[in-house]
């Protein structure tokens, strides 16, 4: 069968047992659609956190950004594990002491305070919108490439998928829909990468053949730095994104950002017990350990291919490149999409794929008679899909990839849309709009939410602002600077008070747009900052992805200084603190 038959069958057939599985599981009751009824067990639920983490950006993205980043992207791994830990060791348990559905209620509660739940569902919704965009892009690339649609029809097709098994289940439907996406999800990422590292080093574990060597005993990390360096990028392996600084800035949003997620949080509502939130938590890190391991690994054998297969031979010379007209198969089929593009700017019929913004490399350029890089698009996010196509692997497997990518996408996203449903219908219309409203029409009303949730996610995915990693960097810098904080400051400080907690939440969010504005533009489109977007004006050289942390910082800084010039927290709220921190379930 060709690549387009398999990928029909294989995402055909999860596609169905999704749906078969939202048949099955349909919500009967609020707790069911919000907290899958609170009797999953820690296994299951590590297994459907795992997948309801490990987004498209995890997915599709990661080893894109790493592939083209080097050691620099390991930011996302070190900051995404570490993050997780944090989750664990500092949140989880305790908001599941507390007991209830959702991440606002407990700040509501917490800081007695109404005007503090509002704004955590704000907050819960800006950070929700902005992850939901890279889910919703990673869902149009895959489909776009494989089923051979246009990138709009892919992403209605997922919008379909989506609204069937999350307004129909809630989070029982998606909590054992999720399950399965694992399953599938993990297979997809590793199959592929035990193939291409068997292929290049002769060893089956990824792992392992990351610091392995190819066929001529040259170790492969040597053979890619040779290789970068030839075409004027910087040393794979000693490459950092932007100063020691930014790394350390990016690296500590991604951790906070993480551990602030309230998809995630709410994950941990859905176990019967605390103990059995700190079981889950392990499970979680074990199955997403799987992946995050393997992707350095995707990312540098992806590297490899994608340089030796556009320049084979001697590459960095005029003689090494490949003709146009005897690009691959793979490159044809990623032109039709527009992910990838090739202008032949010095009329020589030969790809040109270098740096051409390293000046040290001009004049060996201008030696060649190269008039600029002529691969005018790569884009990052299709190097996980197009790897296998790359290492011409069997047609099943480059399916299998799609079918996870699409697994990973879908899943975080049903995620994501039940935290914003549930803030709307549980937060705002029963918390505090109508609390006289009857748990049937609370249900109903968070069908609809998740109805307005869906096609709100349609249209930003319609018009994507940036690759999927990017946008969910932004949305982890969000979480960072606005939840993360009041959560903490919400368990472990007694005399935190609602005074602090509301303007620490709104001083870190607004600070971390209104630079995120200033560097990518209103609502991320190019030409629209208005305080300006060089690169000069960063603070302190961050990177608008890593200001999160500088707006946690603030969070917590604003929050302690009005609390501590404001009335101490009454009793109660004194006595929640107590009772979510006495050990025991």
């Amino acid at each position: 069968m060709d690549v387009k038959t398999w990928t029909y069958l294989i995402v055909g057939i999860t596609f169905a047992a999704y749906i078969g599985i939202a048949i099955w599981s349909k919500a009967k009751s609020t707790k069911e659609f919000y907290v899958a009824g609170g009797g999953v067990s820690p296994i299951a639920n590590g297994m459907a956190t795992a997948a309801d983490w490990m987004s498209a950006a995890s997915f599709i993205s990661m080893a894109g950004l790493i592939a083209f980043s080097g050691y620099g992207g390991s930011v996302f791994l070190m900051g995404w594990t570490g993050g997780y830990v944090l989750l664990a060791l500092l949140l989880a348990p305790y908001l599941r002491k507390y007991g209830k559905f959702t991440v606002p209620e407990f700040i509501g509660e917490r800081f007695y305070s109404k005007t503090a739940r509002v704004v955590a569902v704000a907050c819960l919704i800006i950070i929700s919108v902005t992850y939901v965009i890279g889910q919703m892009k990673g869902v149009g690339v895959a489909f776009s490439r494989f089923l051979e649609t246009d990138y709009n029809t892919g992403l209605f097709i997922g919008m379909g998928i989506v609204f069937f098994y999350a307004v129909l289940g809630g989070m029982k439907g998606i909590t054992y829909t999720q399950i399965v996406q694992y399953v599938v999800l993990i297979f997809a990422y590793t199959v592929p990468a035990v193939f291409i590292s068997l292929q290049l080093t002769g060893n089956p574990i990824p792992q392992l053949g990351l610091g392995g060597e190819l066929a001529d005993g040259t170790p492969l990390l040597a053979k890619l730095d040779q290789v970068v360096k030839d075409l004027g990028f910087g040393e794979y392996t000693t490459s950092v994104m932007g100063s020691k600084l930014n790394m350390f800035a990016y690296t500590l949003s991604l951790m906070i950002g993480t551990a602030g997620l309230p998809h995630v949080i709410i994950r941990f509502f859905t176990v019967p017990k605390v103990s059995d939130a700190r079981l889950s938590a392990g499970w979680a890190l074990v199955f997403i350990a799987i992946l995050y391991t393997t992707a350095p690994a995707v990312a540098a054998m992806a590297r490899l291919n994608l340089s030796e297969t556009i320049q084979p031979g001697k590459i960095g010379s005029a003689e090494g490149n490949l003709k146009y007209e005897q690009r691959p198969e793979w490159f044809q089929n990623w032109e039709k999409t527009g992910l990838l593009g090739f202008e032949d700017k010095n009329g020589d019929d030969r790809i040109q794929y270098y740096n051409d913004q390293n000046e040290a490399f001009a004049a060996k350029a201008a030696e060649y008679g190269w008039k600029g890089n002529e691969m005018t698009q790569v884009d990052k996010d299709i190097i996980v899909l197009a790897n296998p196509e790359i290492a011409k692997l069997p047609g099943w497997v480059i399916a299998l990839v799609v079918a996870g990518g699409l697994a990973a996408a879908l899943s975080t996203a049903a995620g994501l849309l039940l935290a914003i449903s549930s803030a709307i219908s549980h937060d705002l219309l029963k918390g505090i709009l109508k609390p006289e409203i009857s748990e049937k029409d609370e249900l109903n009303a968070s069908r609809v939410a998740m109805v307005g949730a869906i096609i709100l996610a349609g249209y930003f995915g319609l018009n994507p602002p940036d690759f999927a990693a990017g946008t969910v960097a932004i949305a982890f810098g969000l979480a960072a600077s606005s939840i993360f904080p009041v959560l903490m400051l919400g368990i472990f400080s007694k005399r935190m008070n609602r005074q602090g907690a509301v303007a620490g939440m709104i001083a870190g969010l607004s600070i971390t747009l209104i630079y995120v504005f200033q560097h990518k533009g209103i609502m991320f489109i190019p030409g629209t900052s208005f305080l300006g977007s060089m690169e000069e004006n960063w603070f302190f050289g961050i990177t608008p992805n890593a200001f999160g942390a500088v707006g946690a910082i603030v969070n917590f800084a604003v929050a302690f200084a009005v609390s501590g010039n404001t009335e101490a927290p009454p009793e109660e709220a004194v006595e929640l603190v107590e009772r979510i921190r006495t050990p025991g379930d």
